[in-house]
Order: structure tokens, then sequence, then C-alpha cells
């Protein structure tokens, strides 16, 4: 498998790190059901068939972190993006939302 990566273009499997589902969201220790909600993101996850957003990181590159949309059957990439700029999108998504 190889990624391309955004910054250091495609590159081996063997350059990154896989990191997890990108879409997982840590729950608010200060919220009164902490304790559920943080069992459930830590224990309780699904693994679908299809496409899954996943972090990876650049060890032996550029030290970035990316999300990678990526099919788990088939191991196709259909997009690299790097974390920060995920996480940009996201919160200007949510500002626009209120």
């Amino acid at each position: 498998m190889r990624i391309a990566c955004p910054y250091c273009g495609e590159r081996s499997l063997d350059e990154f790190l896989y990191s997890g589902d990108a879409t997982v969201k840590r729950p608010d220790f200060a919220s009164p059901t902490a304790t559920e909600e943080f069992v459930s993101y830590v224990y309780e996850r699904t693994n679908p068939p299809g496409m899954h957003r996943e972090l990876w990181y650049h060890a032996a590159g550029c030290h970035a972190w990316l999300v990678v949309t990526r099919g788990v059957a088939t191991h196709q990439i259909t997009s690299v993006e790097a974390a920060r700029e995920v996480a940009l999108k996201e919160k200007s998504a949510t500002k626009d939302t209120k």
C-alpha cells in the first residue's frame, strides 16, 4: 500500500504509523455521564465494511498527521488530507451551524 502524503508525495506504507479511527471524538471529561461515555469511547467500536477515515502519522518523512480515507476490504485509498486542515474545516463548519 502506498500513501500520497500531501507534503512529500507518494510513499511506501513502511514510512507511516497507523493511529486509529479519525471519526471518533473524545468525550468531555466534565460531562455528568463521562464514565459511560469513556467506556463507549474506548471499548465499543464497530468495524463495518466500506470506507473508513483513519489517522496516520508520517513517522519516517515529514512527521505530519494525516487523515486517510481507505476501503478496509481493498485498501484502496480515495483521499489523503493533512489532519490539521481537516480539524480546521470541522471547526469552521461547527461555527457556521451555531
